[in-house]
């Protein structure tokens, strides 16, 4: 499966893990992992992108949704990736202007 998720035990941490391809293909599995969750429930989120082999327009536009979702400026997401093109994709879109990058 290439979109999967964690959830810490007290359930205040959410790690999505990204494997292979990120494109509009995995766009209900990904949904799925944050939208039961609001801004109030005070979640923090982590994108697992190390596994990820890929990203497109459509992927950037999913991450941003989900930052909507979840509160906008006060949502706390991180993107961790090790992929050098991934990575510039995020830097070239300024993503880290609107997310954590590790």
């Amino acid at each position: 499966m290439p979109v999967t998720s964690t959830v810490s035990a007290d359930g205040k941490d959410i790690t999505i893990i990204i494997s292979g391809r990120f494109d509009f293909a995995v766009q209900n599995e990904f949904r799925d992992c944050y939208h039961s969750t609001g801004p109030e429930d005070g979640v923090s989120f982590t994108i697992d992108m190390n596994k990820a082999s890929y990203m497109d327009s459509s992927a950037l536009g999913m991450l941003l949704m989900m930052r909507e979702h979840l509160g906008g400026n006060s949502a706390d997401i991180t993107i961790n990736s090790s992929s050098a093109d991934i990575s510039n994709i995020l830097t070239v879109a300024n993503f880290q202007s609107l997310f954590k990058i590790a």
